[in-house]
């Protein structure tokens, strides 16, 4: 097993940014840092809550803060445990956190590491390879994700592991379970049942290739009978995002119930995500990224947006982002009017 998996598992970031923590202990086998970042822009993301729709106002950018510790165990395993909260930076009111992340992992460098708690599904793996930019990223995978396990999963068994191939390459494996619980997603009450899910990782130099396979049956509030929420997703990437050169990232999923519009699960969608970036030397990142979500049983597009956007790190810990998204529309019965956003900001890595 690759010995860099433990420290790439409690990183203070899954995809998208750089991994800050500071350390604020380490003796003995035993490791405590927390990390996280304060992120806020100006832009009319939010545009719906307030007045008009070209007012502009001052948004928080997913910030957050975590804590990680490490114990060694003897005999090559170590344990380790993340909590990582959202935190409520622009309102006032009784939640000013709310969690994203919280697991306990044990992990040994041949056979592979186990988590259970709230984490970053084996799913995300592979369908979150072009989530990457700061202000305008991948949002087909977040619907309903810690319930269905394509992003961070809640209540979530799982177990990886990596094969060595020597010159040609590394694979990867990770499998999830999460089980039986009811919930209410924007105000639908949905009993799920056991969800399971299995992620293939392949990865020769500079390039990847990866598959993953998410499936369970879904009571949803709004629809009638049970439903088999599933997804096959494949994506490729090549380069490093953030690194000198350049980075390219497709994502292209099938899925059954697991998007969503206004609220109610669509039957069948094709989703896909394309991102192109290129990072010079003196930290300045460029991208363009591209997502749409069809309606397969309608044959209509159910959104499409493409962003262009940049990030200069003025230093390891600060970067300044500005991003402008252009809303290209659904079709049919999702055709809308136009929302263009644009958000300019900093994020500071704690």
């Amino acid at each position: 097993m690759n010995k860099k998996l433990l420290a790439l598992a409690i990183s203070a970031a899954a995809f998208g940014t750089q991994a800050v923590a500071v350390e604020l202990y380490n003796n003995d086998g035993t490791t405590f840092s927390i990390g996280g970042h304060v992120s806020v822009a100006v832009g009319d993301v939010n545009s719906d809550d307030r007045q008009n729709d070209d007012d502009i106002g001052v948004e928080s950018v997913s910030p957050r803060i975590n804590f990680n510790a490490t114990q060694d165990l003897g005999n090559g395993f170590t344990a380790d445990a993340k909590g990582e909260w959202s935190l409520n930076m622009l309102d006032g009111g009784e939640q000013a956190f709310s969690t994203r992340l919280g697991y306990v992992g044990l992990t040994h460098e041949e056979l592979g590491r186990a988590v259970v708690g709230t984490q970053w599904a084996p799913y995300y793996s592979v369908a979150g390879v072009a989530d990457m930019p700061i202000a305008f990223a991948n949002d087909f995978i977040y619907d309903d994700h810690g319930n269905l396990g394509t992003g961070r999963g809640e209540e979530m068994v799982s177990y990886g592991n990596t094969l060595e191939l020597g010159e040609a390459g590394s694979l990867g494996l990770g499998v999830a379970w999460q089980g039986r619980k009811i919930d209410t997603v924007k105000s639908v009450e949905n009993t799920y049942g056991n969800r399971a899910q299995i992620a293939l990782n392949y990865a020769i130099a500079d390039v990847t290739a990866n598959y993953a396979y998410n499936t369970g049956d879904v009571e949803f509030g709004n629809i009638s009978g049970t439903k088999t929420a599933d997804s096959h997703v494949l994506s490729a990437t090549y380069g490093s995002y953030g690194k000198e050169g350049i980075y390219l990232a497709g994502v292209y999923a099938m899925n059954g119930y697991m998007n969503a519009y206004e609220g109610t699960a669509l039957e069948e969608t094709t989703a896909v995500e394309l991102l192109a970036s290129y990072a010079l030397s003196n930290s300045l990142n460029l991208s363009v990224n591209y997502e749409s979500v069809e309606d397969d049983k309608a044959s209509e597009t159910v959104y499409s947006t493409s962003a262009i956007q940049a990030e200069y790190n003025f230093t390891p810990k600060f970067v300044g982002f500005a991003g402008y998204e252009f809303d290209l529309q659904g079709s049919g019965s999702y055709k809308s009017d136009s929302d263009n956003k644009w958000l300019m900001g900093a994020r500071y890595y704690l």
